[in-house]
């Protein structure tokens, strides 16, 4: 769901958010439209809206762990989860956490890729939400939920700044809601 068919239609800080990412076209391959976050990052009016609309969502639904995917999830959940009194999950790439992990496999449009998660980092009957910038086909989101749930976590809904209007994923998220803030923007008359 967008947040602008769940309360927010006409706020401006959705046009704000969505300027505020740079595309770049032909990027890391040619024909992909790279939504860069960093151009957000860097305007502070917009970084804090985009993380204020997520407090707003989450301060009242009891949100114990907000997990985090690597890299950009990073960006957000500390701040989300520092905001509504949640702990912040980092969910990294293989062989990055020191301690003992749990890990799950995912495909890629190519290959495939794994996320891990500290042992005992999420304890039964927490109530988690999953954050990163950016869903195309669910694969990322839909392993971060495996790996909590596989903590036996309760995982309430996936977020991200950037979606398609049609997930073509979703029927792999497994029934968990998926919020986005934006839709991916586009260059006029772009090469």
């Amino acid at each position: 769901m967008f947040a602008a068919e769940n309360g927010l239609k006409g706020d401006p800080r959705l046009q704000g958010i969505s300027e505020a990412i740079r595309v770049v076209p032909h990027f890391p391959k040619p024909g992909i439209m790279f939504q860069d976050i960093t151009t957000l990052l860097l305007d502070h009016k917009a970084f804090k809206d985009t993380v204020d609309i997520f407090v707003d969502r989450y301060r009242d639904m009891d949100i114990s762990v907000v997990a985090g995917v690597e890299a950009r999830g990073f960006m957000f959940g500390p701040a989300i989860a520092l905001a509504i009194g949640a702990k912040f999950v980092p969910l990294r790439k293989p062989r990055k956490l020191p301690g003992k992990v749990i890990s799950e496999a995912y495909e890629l449009e190519y290959g495939t890729d794994c996320l891990e998660m500290h042992v005992g980092a999420v304890e039964r009957g927490e109530r988690a939400i999953v954050i990163d910038d950016l869903v195309a086909t669910g694969g990322t989101l839909s392993a971060a939920i495996r790996l909590l749930e596989r903590s036996e976590a309760e995982v309430v809904e996936c977020a991200c700044v950037i979606g398609l209007r049609e997930v073509k994923g979703q029927c792999r998220l497994n029934g968990k809601p998926l919020y986005i803030l934006v839709e991916p923007r586009q260059i006029e008359n772009c090469c």
